[in-house]
């Protein structure tokens, strides 16, 4: 990698920014008050649930209302802040990096304490915590194992499945359960505490990362860290993919800067985390093999990076006497498809067609699906082989975004996988940063209309409810991208700004 060059701007001009914080900070407040509504809560929280307000928000008609309300116009008014940020921060220089912080901390600060937004996911480790302390093998034995999995608020949907977690995670569920003994609220809030440290690695690193890039570092940490996508999913969501992430970005710093061994163990622990990660292997293993290096050398550190790694996770393995468990699990996230996905709708397309032929469509479409995964791993090893070294981790990037996008299922934080390998290598500020803005009214629109918690028995149907989230979100869209004389410029037209270099 090649070395940071000195930055030549000693000032930021900004255009009254703060106006920006203090509006996302209130939309962060209306989702805060809107997850107390419809925001998921275990049938166990007792305490909670005898909370009056709360009472009023989740089993009253009018406050059920209310909390869709709120959560829909405070999410897309927080996308409306991250793109004003953009637009107020006049010059990218270093005092522009204290401005996206106070941004981040206001932002993120109201979703600590809300209660779990758009995934069930943080139940589910609670489950399988659980099934650890059993005894039991969470490669082999679901959390429909354990007796009161549904008290608990875990998914019925995966309750059977093996958990795609590795070894690490797997011993941080276990930790959590022992401590609070499997009480929800309290292992909410551990599990969102080992979410914000994935958050810091990122605020840490990301700037970092993109000096060595030669990529505006503060630039990279608006399009990053202060993004809504990487709020939402990472502190209201309480996703393990922050620690996973977080880990596997600190891997790429250290390793840039020479000190591969240690970059091994990070991006190692980042794979006990979710295995995804695997896929940051052999591009680490070219950044040790250096520049010019011939394939035996490539060679050679590959598989000394990879022995490093699997040596330590199958020690890891021994420790917990699952072994490698998780090869096996790793295609439960991928046993479902969506429709916004390219190969999942064209797997519906080919299942209906089928379907209309008198054959088994989902038989064909559960092909395609394969098809997907071929193609990716194709797209995996011609990055891998082939390209500049000094765009090694942009190659990384367009590798994990080829697994992203020839998925069957994409989820958000899929996508925020992807945002900090772009951003420290450069998103141009034309159509790049505009497929971004996209994707994150999009998945914020998906988020507020689609997993929310209605009380089955009140005048408010979990269908209706979706829909008022759906419009409140697409309309609030179509003013900022159509109305909104400030953010319907970002939309349409070129920037002069490409890069937004450092020198």
């Amino acid at each position: 990698m090649t070395a940071p060059a000195p930055a030549t701007v000693a000032t930021a001009r900004t255009g009254r920014p703060q106006v920006a914080i203090i509006q996302g900070f209130i939309g962060s407040m209306l989702m805060l008050i809107g997850s107390f509504g419809v925001g998921w809560l275990s049938l166990a929280s007792r305490e909670l649930r005898q909370v009056p307000a709360i009472i009023w928000l989740r089993f009253e008609p009018v406050g059920a209302v209310i909390s869709v309300i709120l959560l829909a116009i405070g999410g897309m008014l927080l996308v409306r802040s991250w793109l004003r940020l953009g637009q107020r921060i006049e010059n990218w220089g270093p005092e522009s990096r204290r401005t996206i912080l106070a941004a981040t901390l206001a932002w993120g600060a109201p979703m600590c304490f809300a209660l779990p937004l758009f995934s069930r996911d943080v139940f589910a480790y609670i489950a399988q915590g659980q099934v650890m302390v059993a005894g039991l093998n969470p490669y082999e034995d679901g959390y429909s194992q354990i007796s009161n999995y549904l008290q608990i608020g875990a998914d019925d949907l995966w309750a059977q499945s093996p958990t795609p977690y590795g070894p690490i995670f797997l011993w941080l569920e276990e930790m959590v359960v022992r401590l609070t003994g499997g009480q929800p609220d309290l292992s909410i809030l551990l599990f969102r505490l080992i979410a914000l440290v994935g958050v810091a690695l990122c605020v840490y690193y990301v700037p970092r990362l993109a000096e060595l890039h030669h990529v505006n570092p503060n630039r990279a940490l608006w399009l990053t860290v202060a993004n809504p996508l990487f709020l939402t999913n990472f502190i209201a969501s309480i996703h393990n993919d922050s620690l996973m992430l977080g880990l596997a970005v600190a891997a790429l710093y250290i390793a840039a800067r020479g000190r591969f061994v240690p970059a091994i163990l990070l991006v190692t622990l980042s794979i006990g985390i979710k295995p995804i990660t695997l896929i940051f292997l052999p591009f680490i293993g070219l950044m040790w093999a250096g520049r010019g290096a011939s394939w035996s050398r490539k060679a050679i550190y590959w598989a000394l990076t990879a022995g490093i790694s699997l040596g330590i996770l199958w020690i890891l393995g021994m420790l917990n006497g699952f072994g490698f468990g998780w090869v096996g699990a790793l295609s439960t996230p991928g046993s479902v498809w969506i429709w916004y996905a390219p190969i999942g709708f064209l797997g519906m397309v080919v299942a209906l067609t089928g379907d209309a032929l008198g054959f088994e469509g989902w038989s064909w479409a559960e092909i395609v699906h394969k098809v997907g995964t071929l193609a990716s791993l194709v797209f995996i090893t011609w990055f891998v082989f082939k390209g500049e070294h000094a765009h090694l981790v942009r190659r990384l990037a367009l590798a994990l975004a080829a697994v992203v996008l020839l998925a069957p299922m994409i989820q958000a934080w899929y996508v925020v996988w992807l945002i900090p390998l772009f951003a420290v290598t450069g998103i141009r500020d034309d159509w790049q940063v505009k497929i971004l803005y996209f994707l994150v009214s999009f998945f914020m629109i998906y988020a507020i209309s689609d997993q929310l918690d209605i009380f089955p028995y009140i005048e408010l149907s979990l269908h209706t409810a979706r829909q008022l989230a759906a419009v409140l979100g697409v309309a609030f869209a179509t003013y900022l991208v159509l109305l909104d004389r400030k953010t319907r410029t970002l939309f349409r037209g070129s920037r002069s700004t490409e890069k937004a270099p450092l020198t």
